[in-house]
């Protein structure tokens, strides 16, 4: 399976995220994960993909500009995506309020993907973290859940 995982971040949190999510991916034979920042990605590449993994901070309880933009510009780009699933890191009480929305953009702006899993929500503390200890686990066996899922 070929997997795109794509995340905004502004301290780190959620580049982290989305690495430990591509390691639980490729721990499962035959998976092939391209991790990348959303501000590297060219969405004039032609490639497909099996399943895309979006990740976003919270911020003020959806996810940042740069991921809204992503989702709203891949169905009109070179990149095809065959399913999906989404992340977000968040602090305090704002448990998955920017993943739900994302799911949300991410169905309504492709309709012909679907969603292979429930969003996987990480809370850091403070805002410039580190994840929260007992958080960071769940992201390894997310990842080894969405590479079964496939």
């Amino acid at each position: 399976m070929k997997v795109l995982t794509i995340f905004d971040t502004k301290h780190g949190n959620t580049k982290r995220v989305a690495e430990l999510i591509a390691d639980g991916i490729n721990s499962v034979e035959g998976n092939e994960t391209d991790v990348v920042n959303v501000k590297d990605f060219d969405l004039s590449e032609d490639k497909t993909y099996d399943l895309v993994v979006i990740g976003s901070p919270n911020h003020v309880g959806s996810h940042v500009k740069n991921i809204k933009k992503l989702i709203k510009n891949l169905s009109n780009s070179a990149v095809k995506v065959n399913s999906f699933a989404a992340f977000d890191t968040y602090m305090g009480k704002d448990f998955e309020k920017a993943v739900k929305k994302m799911e949300k953009q991410i169905s309504e702006d492709l309709p012909n993907s679907a969603r292979v899993l429930p969003g996987l929500s990480i809370k850091v503390s403070g805002m410039k973290g580190p994840i929260v200890e007992e958080d960071l686990s769940k992201c390894k066996e997310y990842g080894i859940k969405l590479a079964k899922r496939e």
